[in-house]
């Protein structure tokens, strides 16, 4: 399956009085993932949102941690194109500890696309689908 891979480091803002990282910033760490992503398809959100009038809330998150990770611990984090809707995007992600291997956490995100001035729910434009597409699950 192809999947977008890049890696980010735990910084100490990242983590919590257990000095783990807190459970809201897997959420962060992958946003993060996704901005990379689309850079590397050739775009940028913001460059997304002024040349199609559109914004890209996100209506489901879910996140199952697995082990913690702790300051200055570099992570792996897979992105996977898991199912693009006719409105919507699923991605899925898997947070993988790089030293040790182990996966930390996965969990998904629905993104949908909406028009900028009236906040319903649009057809994803084809160009975007076009690029979503290199990382789309089979």
């Amino acid at each position: 399956m192809p999947s977008f891979k890049t890696t980010y480091r735990v910084s100490w803002v990242d983590t919590d009085a257990a000095q783990v990282v807190h459970f809201s910033n897997y959420f962060r760490i992958f946003e993060k993932a996704e901005e990379e992503m689309f850079a590397k398809l050739g775009f940028s959100f913001d460059e997304v949102r002024k040349k199609f009038d559109i914004w890209l809330p996100r209506v489901e998150a879910f996140c199952k941690f697995k082990a913690p990770a702790r300051f200055g611990d570099t992570l792996e984090v897979n992105l996977t194109v898991q199912q693009i809707m006719d409105k919507a995007v699923r991605y899925t992600f898997e947070i993988t500890n790089q030293k040790t291997e182990q996966v930390i956490a996965e969990g998904y995100v629905v993104i949908v696309v909406a028009d900028k001035k009236s906040g319903h729910a649009i057809s994803i434009p084809k160009e975007l689908v076009k690029k979503l597409e290199t990382y789309k699950m089979p």
